[in-house]
């Protein structure tokens, strides 16, 4: 019907048969998300929107390969990650060194021994904070400070709303590999949004 938004499940069956109008509505549906992901990634603008052409292009490229319909989101994010990783790669505003996760995650050391901490997630802001135009800023500029890894767990937990499990599913990884990055992303957060 006409107006009516389909389910990602919806989506993907169409894509899948093949359906032309499935193409623009997927486009409809994704396209912003997909930049504003990218933008948050890749930090500038023109990085950004490539990066969110490709993704497109890479789906309907491949879209026989979605195995499971009702994944087609952490599909597409999946892509969109990779895409975002190349273009940093070679992008000329790519910083000089990337940091390893394990170097960053906080230790405690009281009798000798270094015994990793956990940290309470506290990346989630109160949607009502956001609404104000500064804030939203300081929060962009924050996220494009996060090493490449934390600002990727950061949009997909936080921005585009995935649930653990499925972004671990877009990192390709377990979840109990992916949490840690989930706890450390979080402790980034709240160490560098201190100052907003």
């Amino acid at each position: 019907m006409p107006g009516e938004t389909k389910s990602d499940l919806e989506l993907a069956a169409d894509l899948l048969a093949g359906d032309e109008r499935a193409f623009t509505e997927f486009v409809n549906a994704f396209h912003a998300r997909l930049a504003q992901y990218s933008f948050l990634m890749c930090g500038h603008r023109e990085d950004a929107e490539e990066v969110a052409q490709e993704t497109l292009l890479k789906v309907f490229e491949s879209i026989d390969q979605l195995r499971d319909p009702a994944r087609l989101k952490t599909w597409v994010f999946r892509i969109a990650r990779n895409e975002c990783f190349m273009k940093r790669r070679k992008s000329v505003f790519a910083p000089k060194t990337e940091l390893s996760l394990d170097d960053l995650r906080p230790a405690k050391s009281g009798d000798g021994e270094s015994h990793r901490i956990e940290i309470a997630d506290r990346s989630s802001l109160p949607d009502d904070l956001l609404l104000d135009a500064e804030l939203r800023s300081a929060v962009a500029n924050a996220i494009q400070e996060l090493p490449d890894t934390y600002r990727s767990v950061v949009l997909l937990r936080d921005v585009e709303e995935l649930t653990t499990d499925e972004a671990a599913e877009v990192w390709k990884s377990a979840r109990s590999r992916f949490e840690p990055a989930c706890i450390a992303a979080g402790w980034r957060c709240a160490n560098s949004w201190t100052n907003i």
